[in-house]
């Protein structure tokens, strides 16, 4: 059975085992501020989303991760449902999420209806990776 809430504090640990990239001290307000989910299977974690406004009014989805093992399940797929209808239901009309050009997740929120809308290129030194692919859906 999946079940999707909003992140808490005791779910740091987990956290931090699928997403690398928040700084831990960035954590707190996720929680906070409501811009977190964790995904759990038969009671479990096994997944989580974050999001944060990109110019102060538009939803973006900054990270989706589902552990491993429980992938191919449909986690994604409710996670990403389950941002969307939390987003209308506190009144935006427009959602962005971004992927690497070289990933494969940008098939699967075209799948979900997002739709390209552009690209930024990092070449500086510490910075450099392939392109990053930008994403849009309106609610």
């Amino acid at each position: 059975m999946i079940n999707i809430r909003y992140a808490k504090e005791t779910d740091r640990a987990f956290w931090f085992c699928l997403d690398r990239h928040l700084p831990e001290a960035e954590f707190s307000g996720k929680v906070r501020d409501q811009m977190a989910y964790v995904l759990t299977l038969d009671g479990q974690p096994a997944g989580l989303l974050r999001w944060q406004l990109f110019w102060d009014s538009i939803p973006f989805c900054t990270m989706i991760q589902v552990a491993s093992l429980q992938r191919g399940k449909g986690c994604g797929r409710k996670l990403m449902e389950h941002w969307e209808a939390d987003m209308k239901q506190r009144g935006y009309r427009l959602l962005l999420i971004s992927t690497q050009v070289d990933e494969t997740a940008q098939h699967f929120y075209r799948k979900l209806g997002y739709r390209d809308c552009g690209g930024l290129l990092l070449d500086v030194p510490g910075y450099a990776q392939p392109m990053e692919l930008f994403l849009l859906k309106a609610l």
